[in-house]
């Protein structure tokens, strides 16, 4: 006979993960040239890391105005993809290269080169690890320093593989993760690699607004403060939202 343990479990399966809808707190300004394939938020500021060959670099943002306070390019071939914060340094990725950069955070110098297998996306960090996506339904767990492969997770939805992972974001024990060409956000168990709720930001822009635009990506949380933060490629805003359970 199971267990009235194994009985919950089971129908917590059966039933999926939670939903999520939101409400927007205050939207503010971005900068709609800006490709965004990284956001974080640190020491104050939004650091953007953008994309396209020949326009790919890191950038400090002013949240309030979406001033762009200073900015470094990466050389043209390179395409920039997402970001993280270790130390005082910001960690980048470029798309198709294998070919990542270590900047200084105080200065925007680049410290450090380093390389990688396969394509990189997005990458977030736990606090002992870096945690990077490569579009594929598989997170690599990387040690830092080294940038050395020391494990994989793979992203499952009730015993299905999720793919088309992208900018990653560690918030409260999960990794909250865009899914690339939708709008939906995947909460992430990073013990497990199974999806604990989707997060639902149809709507965000209005059909004006998302004219000319490209996806949803982009997810920053000031920890300070427990504010979440959305934005997309080529977007005029960028969002402080409140997440709303649907189920």
């Amino acid at each position: 006979m199971l267990s009235l343990v194994c009985l919950v479990s089971l129908s917590a399966f059966a039933q999926g993960p939670a939903t999520y809808s939101y409400q927007v707190v205050r939207a503010y300004p971005h900068d709609r040239t800006a490709f965004t394939q990284g956001l974080i938020y640190a020491d104050g500021f939004l650091w953007e890391g953008t994309g396209q060959n020949g326009q790919s670099g890191v950038r400090k943002v002013k949240l309030e105005t979406g001033e762009v306070l200073a900015h470094r390019p990466i050389a043209n071939q390179f395409f920039g993809e997402g970001i993280t914060n270790w130390g005082r340094t910001l960690v980048q990725l470029t798309w198709q290269s294998g070919i990542g950069f270590v900047w200084d955070r105080a200065s925007l110098e680049v410290k450090q080169q380093f390389r990688y297998s396969g394509e990189g996306w997005g990458i977030t960090q736990d606090g002992k690890r870096l945690i990077m996506s490569d579009g594929t339904a598989y997170l690599r767990v990387w040690e830092p320093g080294t940038f050395r492969e020391i494990g994989r997770i793979p992203v499952t939805d009730r015993g299905r593989l999720v793919d088309n992972l992208n900018e990653l974001e560690f918030i409260k024990g999960e990794i909250y993760a865009n899914i690339w060409q939708s709008d939906r956000i995947a909460r992430i168990s990073p013990d497990t690699g199974r999806v604990l709720g989707w997060i639902d930001l149809t709507g965000l822009l209005s059909p004006a607004e998302r004219a000319g635009t490209d996806v949803l990506n982009g997810i920053a949380w000031d920890a300070a403060q427990d504010r979440l933060f959305v934005t997309g490629k080529l977007w005029p805003r960028l969002f402080h939202i409140r997440l709303i359970k649907k189920r």
